[in-house]
């Protein structure tokens, strides 16, 4: 597996054309096979997209964009909010992998936005609604509050990082009933 020659906006089709497969499939059938295990364990990773997204269990990326073993970055965090872990995930995709593509994936029904929207929590979870709070001010609707939230964690990464020429970060939001994967950017 050579390292990637794909752009942002091819993979950024191969990313919509995922979705629109695993709207209909039954299962996914991304390549997860013996040889391509084989191959990425001799010859590395050389993911075409990094996908920063909640850590739900309904959502799972590789599913949603039918991919298999070594195409997806996946990095998960609840609420899908970035901090200097997530952002150093992100470099080391972009920089040592040479992903052309980030993409920060919310989605409809997000308990760390709803606990953002309803909630005081406590203990630890707090530093995850903290920072979906300051994405979302004053806003009441969950899925413009997501929406909202994703905005802001693109921000963070191009406000934080110092992003290759070529390399694109957009938004996304993940409709769990229909499996759909709205583009924001």
């Amino acid at each position: 597996m050579a390292k990637q020659t794909i752009t942002a906006a091819q993979a950024l089709e191969k990313l919509k054309e995922g979705n629109k497969r695993y709207l209909t499939a039954a299962a996914n059938p991304g390549d997860v096979s013996p040889a391509v295990r084989k191959q990425t364990c001799d010859e590395g990773q050389f993911p075409y997209a990094v996908v920063i997204t909640c850590s739900d269990s309904r959502v799972i990326p590789e599913a949603i964009f039918t991919a298999g073993i070594g195409e997806l970055f996946t990095i998960r965090v609840a609420g899908n909010v970035m901090d200097r872990h997530q952002l150093g995930s992100v470099e080391y995709a972009t920089e040592h992998l040479g992903s052309p593509l980030v993409v920060v994936l919310g989605h409809d029904h997000c308990g760390a936005v709803g606990a953002a929207l309803h909630d005081e929590p406590g203990g630890h979870i707090k530093y995850l609604t903290d920072e979906i709070r300051k994405a979302i001010g004053d806003e009441k609707d969950e899925l413009k509050a997501s929406c909202l939230n994703v905005k802001r964690s693109v921000s963070v990464i191009k406000e934080s990082l110092d992003i290759e020429e070529g390399t694109v970060v957009c938004g996304a939001i993940y409709h769990i009933e229909s499996g759909e994967v709205e583009f924001l950017d």
